[in-house]
């Protein structure tokens, strides 16, 4: 954590001294640092920030990490306006002052309410960086709009930011190369810890919505100053502020997701959208002199959606819902307004977002810090809440467990369907052939609805759902192409043979998961079958064969069944229990999703987890563990009615019996007279490996307390058993004693090497799953016949990940010794 301060103080530093440099020497004829360098430098800079604000906030709420996001997107979008300039492509007078004042502006009040949530939470140092850095800023848009003002005020803002910036830099450097030695004042770490563990961890859920926030004060700022007089027209020098605000929300989304907050991570994708059509409807008059239009019906879809997650979101946060009803009235202010951004109606709204954004900003920032919170409201709907019988909100630490073992984000399904209905409206806007890019709409719904489609996909995998990420990633692939192809105006006339080759793979690929989704259930049998009469739209029209209305039709019942499917996302991410019934499986086929309801399943990185698995062991449990081989299924030696039911759950065949393992040989030390002295060196040698050695069966069996579930272990001549070389596995045998291993699999199937695979196997004939991810061998164990090892000989009833050569090594050096 020190390093990654350090990292993001001296980014901070560096950027300023640049900055300081640059403005010192701007009134001489040839500026030390040209605008094109200054750019370039920035832009490697804020992509460092952008490294450090996010390595920061995964360990700790800082307001650092705050700092370093915010300034990280301003600055990107500060590097390209100066590399625009640099390059001439902003040739007119006054271009370069009308670009890059609404940045500033923006920027001087998102940096002022983190220096003021600063000095509140008793981080000075930091409040001072970021009031420094906004006093610059502050001074900049002066020089901007008043001559008689000099560049040296500027200069020296940064110049102080830089200073302070280093010098806490420094001492987290001193102390922590030094280990805590040497520290400068006010610099010492171990105080700042200290405090922070004052405050019990009290934090915001999502240390990441404080920079979203701001990012949407950048965006309005720019309408602002438009409204307002403060810069005199709209045009694609200010499009590097919208599409560094859009990317970094992306950015941001993807964060939320990790931080386990859906409505707010949906939030932000759906404002990415919103700032990447403002920079498109900017940009278009660069090569077409009219403006690009905008279609009201896709607009109030769009407000429909925020309106129903502003909804949800108030019933978890009613200020945040609150919040996002101003964004409601700016998509119906745009469906309103023939000028669509450039319209003063949509800019009057911007205002109230520039304003709404920077007080939930505000917010947000200081409930991530203070131990006294301001409120908003949470409490009040949580109590309305507890006297319904209906409803219930999803809390606690499962309230976003995944389908099939551990994740690192919550689901993005909502935001997945969010884009479905997006692009498929979109599909319904009339355009005119001649110009495609004149609709607006149609570009940025489509490309940038597939991309965040594409983020929904990459999110269900992480979550094992495999089916869902595999129809989410192919539909995003559709819409992206499809809508470069035939709204980009690459397609052309000549659009027949090739186009149809192309999306009858699509189609091919689309039955397949029409196919699968009958055992899924019946909302997405619906939501992948909608989908094919879309593509067969798409075929007909490569064709010149579409009937007239079918494409409307189908584009239609697709955005109808996905807005469903959204909703329903929303009310299961919101509420506890099926408030809108997704279907039973339409075809149930044994051994196909089998068992209704999943076993337990832990994260395996957990020592709370391997603890949970031994209690249930304990208590004649049988489990799915991850090994250093193939995951198994195990019971406790001590636990009779366990070990019978691995046996019969697994259909144990007779030729392959269970085995046993055992954590170190210090369990067998009781026993240890009745083993050869060979044998016992082999068996030291050789373990912890994934060697099972078949040994004789003899009174040592009883040492290990197996009583009646000897039975079940091995051959009545033999057992095999083995020291799995595993931390996570021996430590389970510490807690619990010897354990009863068999491969989690059904007899006769192939080894399981995911946990996803126990699941769909044996999820519903064990008590719980502990889930390490893909297994780190695809082979199982070697197995070794050590029932006449005394002899000299061994034998191999499986060659597995260890080579004979190297088991026949291993015996040659202990029978030297």
């Amino acid at each position: 954590e020190s390093l990654h301060s350090c990292i993001g103080l001296l980014g901070i530093s560096a950027g300023s001294l640049l900055l300081a440099v640059h403005f010192y020497s701007s009134p001489r004829a040839a500026p030390l640092i040209p605008s094109t360098a200054l750019g370039a430098l920035l832009l490697i800079l804020s992509a460092l920030l952008a490294y450090a604000g996010i390595r920061r906030s995964l360990r700790n709420a800082s307001l650092l990490a705050s700092l370093c996001l915010t300034l990280s997107a301003f600055w990107c979008g500060y590097g390209v306006i100066l590399v625009l300039a640099g390059q001439g492509a902003l040739p007119e007078p006054g271009a370069p002052r009308d670009a890059l004042v609404p940045g500033l502006a923006a920027l001087t009040l998102a940096l002022l309410l983190v220096a003021a949530v600063g000095f509140l939470c008793g981080e000075p140092v930091l409040a001072l960086v970021a009031a420094a850095a906004s006093l610059a800023s502050a001074h900049e848009v002066a020089l901007h709009c008043s001559s008689s003002l000099g560049p040296s005020a500027v200069a020296c803002g940064h110049l102080v930011v830089c200073l302070v910036g280093g010098y806490f830099a420094l001492g987290r450097i001193l102390c922590l190369l030094s280990k805590g030695k040497v520290a400068l004042p006010g610099t010492d770490p171990a105080g700042k810890k200290a405090r922070e563990r004052s405050r019990g961890g009290a934090g915001s859920t999502n240390p990441f919505a404080a920079p979203g926030l701001l990012l949407n004060v950048l965006s309005a700022s720019v309408f602002c100053c438009r409204l307002l007089g403060v810069t005199h027209r709209l045009f694609p020098g200010h499009v590097p502020w919208l599409w560094a605000a859009g990317a970094y929300q992306v950015g941001i989304c993807v964060l939320s997701y990790r931080a386990m907050d859906v409505l707010m991570a949906t939030a932000f994708g759906f404002t990415s959208i919103l700032q990447f059509a403002a920079g498109y409807c900017l940009l278009y008059p660069a090569w077409q002199p009219e403006q690009p239009a905008l279609p009201a019906p896709l607009l109030v879809v769009f407000s429909i959606l925020f309106a129903a997650l502003a909804l949800f979101l108030s019933l978890r946060s009613p200020v945040d819902g609150l919040y996002l009803l101003v964004f409601v009235t700016y998509c119906v202010a745009l469906a309103c307004s023939p000028g669509g951004f450039f319209a003063r109606g949509p800019q009057g709204v911007a205002v109230a977002i520039f304003v709404a954004s920077a007080l939930v900003a505000l917010i947000h920032l200081y409930n991530v810090r203070a131990r006294a919170k301001i409120p908003t409201g949470k409490g009040a709907v949580k109590a309305l809440l507890a006297r319904s019988s209906l409803l219930k909100l999803r809390e606690g630490p499962d309230l976003h467990a995944p389908y099939l073992g551990y994740s690192r984000y919550a689901d993005a399904e909502v935001l997945a369907y969010a884009c479905s209905v997006l692009a498929s409206f979109a599909l319904t806007t009339p355009g005119d052939p001649q110009a495609p890019l004149g609709t607006a709409v149609i570009p940025w719904v489509v490309v940038a609805g597939g991309i965040l489609k594409l983020l929904g996909g990459s999110v269900a995998f992480a979550r094992g759902k495999t089916l869902e990420s595999s129809a989410f990633i192919l539909y995003a692939v559709m819409w992206i192409i499809w809508g470069l192809a035939r709204y980009g105006g690459l397609c052309g006339t000549a659009r027949s043979f090739h186009a149809a080759a192309g999306i009858v793979a699509f189609m091919l690929f689309n039955s397949f998961i029409v196919l699968c989704s009958l055992f899924l259930n019946v909302a997405w049998f619906f939501y992948s079958l909608t989908f094919m009469l879309v593509a067969v739209s798409f075929l007909l029209d490569a064709v010149r064969a579409l009937p007239a209305g079918y494409d409307i039709a189908a584009s239609l019942a697709f955005g109808l069944v996905s807005f469903y499917c959204f909703l329903a996302a929303l009310a299961s991410s919101t509420f506890e229990g099926c408030c809108l019934p997704l279907g039973g499986p339409v075809v149930q086929l044994s051994g196909v999703r089998a068992g209704a309801t999943k076993c337990l399943h832990l994260p395996a990185r957990k020592a709370s987890s391997v603890k949970r698995i031994a209690d249930i062991l304990r208590n004649g449990g049988t489990c799915g563990i991850p090994t250093d081989t193939v995951y198994v299924l195990v019971a406790a030696c001590s636990r009779p009615d366990a070990v019978e039911k691995a046996h019969r759950s697994k259909r144990q065949a007779q030729d392959r019996p269970m085995s046993l393992w055992i954590s170190s040989l210090k369990q067998l030390e009781p026993a240890k007279h009745l083993f050869s002295p060979l044998l016992w060196d082999f068996m030291e040698a050789a373990w912890p490996s994934p060697i099972s050695l078949v040994i004789p069966r003899g009174e040592w069996v009883d040492f290990l307390g197996m009583k009646d579930s000897a039975k079940y272990v091995g051959t009545p001549q033999s057992v095999a058993i083995r020291i799995p070389d595993c931390s996570v596995t021996t430590h389970l045998i510490d807690l619990v004693g010897p354990i009863v291993v068999t491969s989690a699999n059904p007899t006769g199937e192939a080894d399981t090497t995911h946990h996803n695979q126990v699941y769909a196997k044996l999820g519903d004939k064990v008590d719980a799953v502990l889930c390490g991810g893909p297994s780190p061998e695809n082979i199982a164990s070697t197995v070794v016949d050590c029932t006449k090892i005394d002899g000299g000989s061994i034998g191999f009833f499986r060659v597995g990940i260890i080579p004979k050569s190297q088991v026949l090594q291993i015996l040659e050096q202990v029978q030297k010794k």
